[in-house]
């Protein structure tokens, strides 16, 4: 042990000797060296390929900028299918949420749908390098979505509804979608659709269009509204809570990106979410102005 301990020792003096000199680079300085606490180190945010998930990355970056923490952003990777192999890697070391379907996603087998069983499913599923930080109060839901002519005429209020007229209906969504949700709507609801065709960003317009019947829009879209479309009720909980929380590549990450998130969170609300959508969605503003916006109101920046 003490021969172990002096060379460590002599190795440890030349190189702080060879740093003094100039000659040759400090190994405790090298991009491949842990940080110590409190070190800035660069930060990757990511995100998926929707425009909230955009906004939302926007909102951490800047956050994580305006604390001096270095910051590189990487948008509209992909699906969750692409991009969680990268924060798996440490290729991304923070990405915005959506804790249920996470949980769906890492844990095919998982009942949970709230939002408590949500997190405890995830302590276990997720690897030992990933960890869900606190959640927001933000919820943004799938649903399946109709319009309001449609809910009508077929007297639909739920998705248990839907199950009568669901094998004559065209079903919209993410390209992943059928993959994800065929069997889970068969099995809870009873569900079988004519086609599934997909939709991505533009599923909400495809409802109100009559290119498909039903689609899966997210519950924050305000194209909802400005659509005029109904989402039925999932009172089956075919959907789990899909409250926005940071994921984060725990060796990427330090005390103040860990506080900085958990500021954001705690002031993100479902409503504000709604707004900051419309600005992006139907204004047209760009996400990283909105988010530069909201983090002012709140004195996150």
């Amino acid at each position: 042990m003490k021969r172990l301990f002096s060379a460590v020792a002599v190795a440890v003096t030349a190189a702080l000797a060879l740093t003094a000199c100039g000659g040759g680079s400090d190994p405790l300085s090298s991009t491949t060296a842990s940080a110590t606490p409190g070190e800035a180190k660069k930060v990757v945010v990511g995100s998926f390929n929707f425009p909230e998930s955009v906004l939302l990355a926007s909102i951490y970056a800047q956050a994580l900028q305006a604390k001096g923490v270095p910051v590189e952003e990487k948008p509209n990777i992909g699906s969750r299918e692409i991009v969680y192999g990268q924060i798996k890697s440490g290729g991304l070391t923070v990405l915005p949420e959506y804790i249920g379907s996470l949980l769906a996603f890492v844990d095919k087998n998982s009942t949970a749908k709230t939002k408590d069983d949500i997190l405890a499913g995830l302590k276990t599923a997720l690897p030992a390098e990933l960890e869900v930080l606190q959640p927001a109060a933000a919820e943004d839901n799938n649903s399946l979505t109709v319009t309001k002519e449609t809910a009508t005429k077929h007297n639909l209020t739920t998705i248990e509804d839907l199950a009568k007229v669901s094998k004559d209906f065209v079903v919209g969504g993410p390209p992943e979608f059928k993959e994800r949700q065929e069997k889970n709507f068969k099995d809870v609801y009873g569900l079988e659709f004519k086609e599934w065709k997909p939709t991505g960003d533009a599923t909400a317009d495809a409802i109100k269009s009559g290119a498909v019947q039903a689609g899966n829009v997210f519950t924050t879209d305000p194209k909802i509204l400005l659509n005029d479309l109904v989402s039925l009720q999932d009172t089956k909980n075919a959907f789990g809570a899909d409250n926005i929380a940071p994921l984060v590549y725990k060796p990427g990450v330090n005390d103040t990106v860990t506080s900085t998130l958990d500021a954001v969170s705690a002031k993100l609300d479902t409503a504000t979410l709604v707004t900051l959508m419309k600005r992006i969605s139907v204004d047209k503003d760009d996400p990283p102005v909105v988010a530069k916006d909201w983090l002012s109101q709140n004195g996150l920046v």
